[in-house]
Formats: structure tokens, sequence, C-alpha cells
């Protein structure tokens, strides 16, 4: 069953008025395009031009975020090699720990690749942890405490050291800030958002089921298989 996600006028208002501040404040700090494209690749699973490929902008804290990934990757096991997916990153400004959480994501991804989406699905099952309420008498010091003990669990206790100093990295930042300023650069403005070979899914902000990912992607993969099929080779 679907649960519609509505956003205010005034959150609307709020992640404009971010994105300006963020633009402004991070202009210099990044005069080149990034070394390399944004996204963590699930199970490195790269495709060629024949496969096709799901962009998914996701927030760690973002309840319906978490609802969606459940079903994607069941849509992903189905389809195997035919599909690959990327994730994105887009920390919402209304989820206060939306941004350190994304960072500890890009340090679990530097340190080891594996990591990136145990961790990511750790965020999804403890989410409560996270939200606003919880933490609202929190310092960002001890959030990020948290968080580094949080996401040792998830990757291994002897991490400890490193996703401290991943936090005092400037260029784990710089790479959160890439992911925020990439999705908001494909109009992406809530999460879950998906795009299905570069074209933006309708119902942005709600989570698709597994028979709705079934509905999009098994006629893209008749397509090509009968493209195939009647394509002329010449010998």
């Amino acid at each position: 069953m679907h649960r519609q996600h509505r956003f205010t006028p005034t959150q609307v208002l709020s992640f404009i008025l971010f994105v300006v501040n963020l633009s402004i404040l991070t202009a210099q700090a990044q005069n080149l395009p990034p070394a390399r494209y944004d996204g963590f690749v699930y199970e490195n699973r790269q495709g060629d031009l024949d496969s096709i490929l799901i962009e998914a902008f996701f927030d760690p804290v973002c309840p319906d975020s978490r609802d969606s990934w459940p079903p994607l990757k069941e849509a992903l096991k189905h389809y195997g090699s035919r599909v690959w997916l990327v994730v994105h990153l887009l920390p919402l400004p209304y989820h206060d720990n939306a941004y350190v959480s994304s960072r500890a994501l890009h340090i679990a991804n530097t340190l080891n690749s594996s990591f990136t989406f145990p961790l990511l699905e750790q965020f999804f099952k403890h989410q409560e942890k996270f939200y606003n309420a919880k933490t609202i008498n929190l310092s960002k010091t001890s959030i990020v405490k948290e968080i580094v003990k949080f996401a040792t669990v998830a990757v291994g206790n002897s991490y400890s050291s490193a996703f401290e100093s991943g936090f005092n990295d400037r260029k784990t930042d710089l790479k959160t800030r890439v992911s925020f300023k990439y999705s908001t650069s494909r109009g992406v403005f809530g999460t879950p958002f998906f795009f299905v070979n570069g074209f933006v899914l309708p119902d942005a902000g709600s989570p698709l089921d597994y028979h709705g990912w079934r509905g999009i992607i098994d006629p893209l993969v008749g397509a090509k298989s009968s493209q195939r099929i009647n394509v002329p080779h010449f010998i």
C-alpha cells in the first residue's frame, strides 16, 4: 500500500533557501567537476549500454527511503545483471542528522566500498535512533560519536578510529556536499526519488512496491529482447 508523502510549503521553501545558501557557500570550494561520478553502485554491478540503469536518491534517515529499499532490492535480485543501481544521497535539511549520516556512508565507501550498503541498511533498520526528537538535546559532537559507534557495529570495531578520522577529513565533507549538489542539479527535491535510464519516475517522495518495479522494468527488458531478435546482422 502506498503511503503518500506530502511536502508542506514551508518544507519546500526551506529546502530551496538551503540549496541557494549552500551553493553560494561552496561555489569557490567546488570550482571543478568532481573526480568521479557521484553515487554508490550496488554490489559493484556496473552495467553496459544494454543494461537498465536505476538511480535512487535516498536520505538515510527518511522513513520513505527506508520503506522503498526492500522492494527495490527484491527487484534487483530478480533481474540480476540486466539491471544495475546507483544510489545518490540527498540529506534533507529538515532531517537534523541526515547530513552526518550521509557523510558516514561516504566514509564507509572510502574505507571499503563493500561497507556502504550494509551501513545504509543499518541506518534504515535503526533509523529512529537518529530522528530529530531523539537527538534534540545532543550536541553535534555527541551525535558524531554516536554515529561512529553505530557505524562500527555494521563494518567492524577495528574501523572505529578510521571513522573518527573520516569525520575530521575535509574530503568526506566535500563528497557529501557534492552528493547534495548533484541531487539538486537533477531537480530532486525529496526522497525517495527514482530515475530509470535517465527518466524520472512519477510519485516522487513515495515508496514503490515490488509489483510497481516489475510493471516498470518488465516492458523494458522485453523491449531489449525484441531488439536483439529483430536487429539484422551483416557478415
